[in-house]
């Protein structure tokens, strides 16, 4: 049920850059489209980024009560080598240098996605729509378009941008540097103009090409996210969001298609809104590399995919982010202490018989919530909220019960598992780590009889063995040791 006495939530608007109360097309209902991967490879922590800030806004959107439908698509045809309409297609050019088919390849990376989004805790949308499934529907889209909006050129057809109003106002100024990222077509009648439909070459074969009014071919990247956001989310829908890389080129030709499919200037979504960059300085973000930062490596050095989510978590989804080996271990300390706070709250709680309150809510416990609420009201200001749970696990003096209730209140936003995950959980095992955890055990053992028989030298040398080994000694903690990450 709505919490009538949360502050109205106001978003940052990137189609007018300012931020603006937000309120839903339907009553009591939020409908989301993000603009989901393209499944030809990996996808790369600042890839995933994305999705932690749209999980973000929906757990908020839930919290203060209404129903969510968020849709995310899975682009498995149509997005060419260049966000800026150009190239050979995705999964064209990684299913033939795999030596495997598209379909494949697509499935393949779609199951590596969906289980990275499983490992941070990012909740499953109400749909995941598939490109391919809708490629009828898409011709259908375009050929309704097409007489007022669209020409013909040899290479497929194309959407002429001077035909809707203001093309081009959510990526701001277009820019020469804009401009160049486009692709140059012999004919095309403005430089903006962009393929909505790609014949295949009478010299190539697709795997992936079906009939249409305009020769075999498939569709564009720019129709696929307008269809199917206005097949499942309606004409008009409350937000639209993707990384701020979509704000100048992907976005605005959504925005013209569903101008034109509309017959109106209303740009499809009410709001648009886009995470900014992970930065790597060390240069591993980018896929065409061959040699990128993954969640896997992070995994492999021992670090829970959760500590990437809190890094995120801990700055302003349209700030900057830096990556830095020490920024997640820094992120992984933070969440150790977290569950660490989180486990003691519970022992409490236990000592108590499993009271739950007091008779009234003490007022501590009411403070941090409209904190919580102001933070989170402030266009999604996590890096404000997440400080407040630590403050509320600090509250010794208060009910353990209150605590506990709000703590969980609080997750239901930051989606952490602070309530069933474990320290155990987090110690990771690094993937060049030798030893197993049985054999840390038995040595620790063997040093807990050493010490009990006086054999201090014995004891030393089973300690320094395991330090040797990256294993940190925790005497005195009932979890004995945990993993040294090595960076």
């Amino acid at each position: 049920m709505k919490d009538t006495n949360r502050q109205p939530l106001k978003l940052f608007n990137s189609l007018t850059r300012a931020i603006e109360p937000f309120t839903p097309v339907h009553d009591g209902e939020a409908r989301v489209y993000t603009c989901g991967p393209t499944v030809y490879n990996y996808q790369h922590i600042g890839n995933m980024r994305a999705y932690i800030f749209a999980d973000l806004l929906g757990r908020t959107l839930s919290w203060w009560g209404l129903k969510l439908t968020h849709v995310i698509n899975i682009t498995d045809v149509g997005h060419l080598t260049s966000d800026a309409d150009a190239g050979d297609d995705k999964m064209e050019k990684a299913a033939a240098s795999a030596g495997k088919s598209a379909w494949d390849i697509a499935k393949y990376y779609t199951d590596a996605y969906w289980q990275d989004i499983d490992r941070l805790n990012i909740r499953q949308p109400a749909k995941w729509s598939i490109a391919t499934d809708h490629v009828d529907e898409m011709i259908a889209f375009a050929k309704g378009i097409a007489d007022k909006h669209c020409y013909e050129l040899e290479s497929g057809l194309y959407f002429d941008t001077s035909t809707v109003p203001d093309y081009g106002r959510l990526a701001g100024v277009q820019s020469d540097e804009i401009e160049g990222r486009i692709e140059k077509v012999e004919g095309k009648r403005h430089p903006q103009d962009f393929a909505i439909w790609r014949k295949t070459p009478a010299d190539e074969t697709r795997q992936m090409e079906w009939d249409s009014p305009w020769g075999k071919g498939a569709p564009g990247w720019h129709l696929e996210c307008s269809q199917m956001s206005m097949k499942y989310l309606g004409e008009t829908f409350d937000i639209h969001t993707g990384g701020i890389d979509h704000r100048e080129i992907h976005h605005p030709n959504e925005i013209a298609q569903n101008q034109a499919h509309n017959c109106s200037e209303h740009t499809g979504a009410n709001i648009w809104m886009h995470n900014n960059f992970l930065i790597d300085r060390a240069g591993k973000m980018s896929k065409s590399s061959g040699d990128f930062l993954r969640l896997q490596v992070l995994i492999d050095k021992g670090i829970h995919p959760l500590a990437y989510r809190l890094m995120c978590l801990q700055a302003h989804y349209r700030s900057e982010l830096e990556f830095t080996w020490d920024n997640v271990v820094a992120a992984l300390t933070r969440l150790n202490r977290m569950i660490m706070g989180v486990d003691n709250l519970k022992t409490r709680l236990g000592n108590m018989n499993g009271t739950a309150s007091e008779e009234r809510e003490h007022h501590k416990i009411t403070e941090l919530r409209e904190k919580l609420s102001a933070a989170m009201a402030d266009d999604l200001n996590s890096a404000k909220a997440i400080p407040l749970l630590e403050e509320l696990l600090g509250l010794k003096k208060i009910n353990a019960g209150q605590r506990l209730a709000l703590l969980k209140e609080m997750d239901m936003i930051f989606g952490l598992q602070l309530e069933t995950l474990s320290r155990k959980d987090l110690r990771l095992k690094p993937k060049d780590a030798a030893i197993s955890e049985t054999e840390i055990e038995q040595k620790l053992d063997l040093r807990q009889q050493a010490k009990a028989d006086k054999d201090f030298a014995s004891a030393d040398a089973i300690r320094d063995d395991l330090i040797a080994q990256g294993v940190d000694l925790m005497d005195g903690d009932p979890l004995r040791w945990e993993w040294s990450i090595k960076i």
